[in-house]
């Protein structure tokens, strides 16, 4: 049943993607960013959150690393003193 169920939504969404694909409008397809849209506020904006997104990400994988660092180095120092 549950099978039956996923393979008819899948039926469904490749119906509606085709439809779209074939009697869409070119604007349906993509936002005015990805169309290609004059230099506007829109796009500064977008363009600062990628770098806020990525300067987030980058902080929380040196946060790991440096508690990474941090333990392998407090483990050398335990089996040392043993």
């Amino acid at each position: 049943m549950i099978r039956l169920r996923a393979l008819r939504f899948g039926a469904t969404s490749a119906t509606a993607a085709l439809f779209v694909v074939i009697f869409g409008d070119a604007r349906l397809l993509a936002c005015p960013v990805c169309f290609g849209a004059e230099e506007t506020s829109m796009i500064d904006a977008t363009k600062l959150g990628i770098i806020v997104l990525l300067g987030i990400t980058f902080t929380v994988q040196g946060a790991f690393l440096a508690f990474f660092l941090y333990l392998r180095k407090r483990a050398k120092t335990i089996a040392d003193a043993d």
